[in-house]
């Protein structure tokens, strides 16, 4: 099973949506009313669901089994960009033949429940979070009305196709009811969600056949649920090693973030326009980028090109800089070196401030070919440089210069079509466009 984090719909990379996870976002959805919603009409149709007939008797070592081996798995997570993974679903679908269908829902409440009170009692986390893990419960549903509508049986192999049914069943249930959570806290479309939704139901579905394994003894003898504990102790000791290693990404990740905010306080104390521009340039481009489907690592490395793409002014003279008015043919040849420059400041800092050079290298190359300073045309040109040429583009129109006015997002919505596919990338400007809700 995995828990979706809503900050994870944000527009940011990895390293930042585990950030956002490890702040515990999800607190406030725990304050929502909508959460509120959720866990009651959960507790309500789970309660309805124990009026209906049962075909299967319900014993107490199934049921202390059940309670125990999955609080425990549910204590265990590993944190991925997107999602916190909770490798219980094994020991779900081994629940489907142990319990009794109607008493499923309610039995994994109580479970999740249970493994969260520790942390609970010790303070670890707030005691309305309790309301989260029981909105979050909804999944259970799923495999229960599947199976149920069915007809009860042990595990059987011909019978698998109703297993992916209840599979099915279980993630579309889980999908709407985590969408509608998180909705609730903020903005997030449906197609977001469910993209970042596919890795978690991924992780559940390779676990799910080591459940129905231990379904075949399990259904005789309910304590034999207890031998995919092991798998759950060797999956914790792998989230420790994880967690460890992403303590020193994050680590790593917001020193290279410092030095870029530092780079462009420099360059803000020298040049207010620029230090401010650039900031405002970085959430157009994250933006963009995730409209155009840019993977973590070339968004990681859209943020600091936007963050740092006017770090050369820093070694242009002020003069130059600051004039109150266009530049002459030769200040204009001294300014178009800043590319360059940048980069060479940052491949001398190395590290994945020198990966980024070469984009900052490249950000006033023009779809055609009249940029500068490589004459670079098309899809020679890296996509992170021209999704920050366009961005770039925007901001200066839109803001105040020491020798002209700022344009009106109109004025500067057609300036930029008009440059389509000549300064522009064509779909870069459908995207920012489209961002903008022009």
């Amino acid at each position: 099973m995995s828990e979706t984090i809503a900050a994870g719909a944000a527009r940011t990379t990895n390293d930042a949506v585990l950030a956002l996870a490890r702040e515990s976002e999800s607190k406030h959805l725990s304050r929502t009313g909508v959460t509120g919603l959720l866990a009651a009409g959960f507790v309500a149709v789970a309660l309805t669901a124990l009026l209906l007939p049962s075909h299967r008797p319900l014993s107490f070592a199934a049921l202390a089994t059940c309670l125990v081996a999955y609080a425990i798995a549910s204590r265990v997570e590993v944190e991925f960009p997107s999602f916190v993974a909770l490798p219980t679903e094994a020991l779900f679908v081994g629940m489907w033949f142990v319990l009794p269908l109607r008493t499923l829902p309610l039995v994994i409440c109580a479970a999740m429940v249970l493994g969260k009170l520790p942390n609970v009692l010790r303070r670890r986390e707030p005691a309305d979070r309790l309301a989260l893990t029981v909105a979050s419960c909804w999944f259970s549903l799923g495999p229960a009305i599947v199976l149920y509508l069915a007809g009860t049986h042990g595990p059987r192999w011909r019978d698998v196709p109703f297993y992916v049914a209840a599979l099915g069943a279980q993630f579309v249930l889980d999908s709407a009811s985590t969408y509608v959570t998180a909705r609730s806290v903020v903005r997030l479309s449906l197609r977001d969600h469910v993209r970042s939704m596919l890795s978690a139901y991924g992780f559940d579905t390779v676990l799910a056949p080591l459940g129905l394994l231990a379904a075949f003894p399990a259904s005789r003898h309910p304590e034999a649920l207890l031998l995919l504990l092991p798998m759950v102790l060797i999956v914790a000791r792998v989230g420790r090693e994880r967690e460890e290693k992403n303590d020193k990404v994050l680590e790593l990740k917001n020193a290279y973030q410092g030095t870029s905010y530092l780079l462009g306080d420099m360059i803000e104390a020298d040049d207010a326009y620029t230090g401010e521009h650039s900031r405002d340039v970085v959430e157009l481009v994250l933006a963009v980028g995730e409209r155009l489907g840019l993977d973590a690592d070339a968004q990681r490395m859209a943020e600091f090109t936007a963050l740092l793409h006017d770090v050369g002014k820093l070694r242009i003279p002020s003069e130059v800089i600051n004039k109150p008015g266009p530049l002459d043919a030769a200040e204009r040849a001294l300014m178009n070196t800043h590319t360059i420059l940048g980069q060479d400041m940052l491949e001398r800092a190395g590290g994945l401030l020198g990966e980024v050079g070469p984009f900052v290298r490249s950000c006033h190359e023009h779809w055609d070919g009249n940029g500068y300073p490589d004459g670079l045309a098309g899809e020679e040109i890296p996509l992170v440089a021209r999704i920050v040429c366009t961005c770039d583009a925007w901001s200066a129109m839109t803001s105040d210069r020491s020798y002209r006015r700022a344009l009106s997002r109109e004025a500067a919505a057609a300036e930029l079509q008009t440059c389509t596919g000549t300064q522009f990338d064509p779909r870069v400007v459908e995207a920012l466009l489209a961002v903008l809700s022009l």
